[in-house]
C-alpha cells in the first residue's frame, strides 16, 4: 500500500516489519511509541493515514537496522540494494 501522497512508506514499513518479525505494538514500543499508542499508530502508518515525523522514522529504522532510504525509496530493486548494503555494514 502507498500513502495518499504516493509515498512508498507503508509499504516498506511493513515488509521490513513482517521481515523482522516485530508485531507492530512491539515495533512501535521499541521505537519509543507510547505502549497505549503504539499498535494504532503503527497500524496508521503501515495503511498510509499518518505519516510519521522523521525523528519517529529514524528510531524505527534504527530498531529494524535498516537506514532511513530504505523507507524512502520508489524503486523496488534500489531499495534491495540499500537494504543489503546495511546488512554488509553490520
Amino acid at each position: 500500500m502507498q500513502a495518499k501522497d504516493g509515498s512508498p512508506f507503508p509499504r516498506r514499513l511493513k515488509e521490513a516489519r513482517l521481515a523482522s518479525g516485530y508485531s507492530q505494538k512491539s515495533l512501535g514500543i521499541a521505537a519509543g511509541i507510547d505502549e497505549f499508542a503504539a499498535s494504532a499508530r503503527m497500524n496508521q502508518y503501515e495503511r498510509g493515514v499518518h505519516a510519521p515525523d522523521f525523528g519517529t522514522v529514524q528510531q524505527i529504522a534504527s530498531v529494524l537496522r535498516l537506514p532511513t532510504a530504505f523507507f524512502y525509496c520508489e524503486e523496488d530493486e534500489l531499495a534491495e540494494v540499500i537494504k543489503a548494503w546495511r546488512q554488509v555494514e553490520l
